[in-house]
């Protein structure tokens, strides 16, 4: 059974940081393709980061390059998604994504945690 668990939500002020956590189990780690996706009020989901197993290599919404970091521990089976100079349009329900890079089909999703940005 996979599972996708978030963490590391909530509410910050303009400016401020957060970590989110997403622990992943029931898949090879290895061999999918990890994503956080946002979802504002009233808007589709989007997506904000995603790191490639197993070369590591790194994607960003333009609106995140240069304040957001997305990164793995593989043995803690873990993706992160580090913010930082945090705006009110980061505000949303962020998502872990896992999708299989051998068979496109099987992807899963967590249940989101919400991030607030205001002052």
């Amino acid at each position: 059974q996979v599972q996708l668990v978030e963490s590391g939500g909530g509410l910050v002020q303009p400016g401020g940081s957060l970590k989110l956590s997403c622990v992943v189990s029931g898949v090879t780690f290895g061999t999918y393709a990890m994503r956080w996706y946002r979802q504002a009020p009233g808007k589709q989901r989007v997506l904000v980061a995603q790191i490639i197993s197993p070369t590591g290599s790194t994607n960003y919404a333009d609106s995140v390059k240069g304040r957001f970091t997305i990164g793995r521990d593989a043995a803690k089976k873990t993706v992160y998604l580090e913010m930082n100079s945090l705006k009110p349009e980061d505000t949303g329900v962020y998502y872990c994504n896992a999708q299989s890079l051998i068979i496109l089909r099987d992807e899963f999703w967590g249940q989101g945690t919400q991030v607030t940005v205001s002052s």
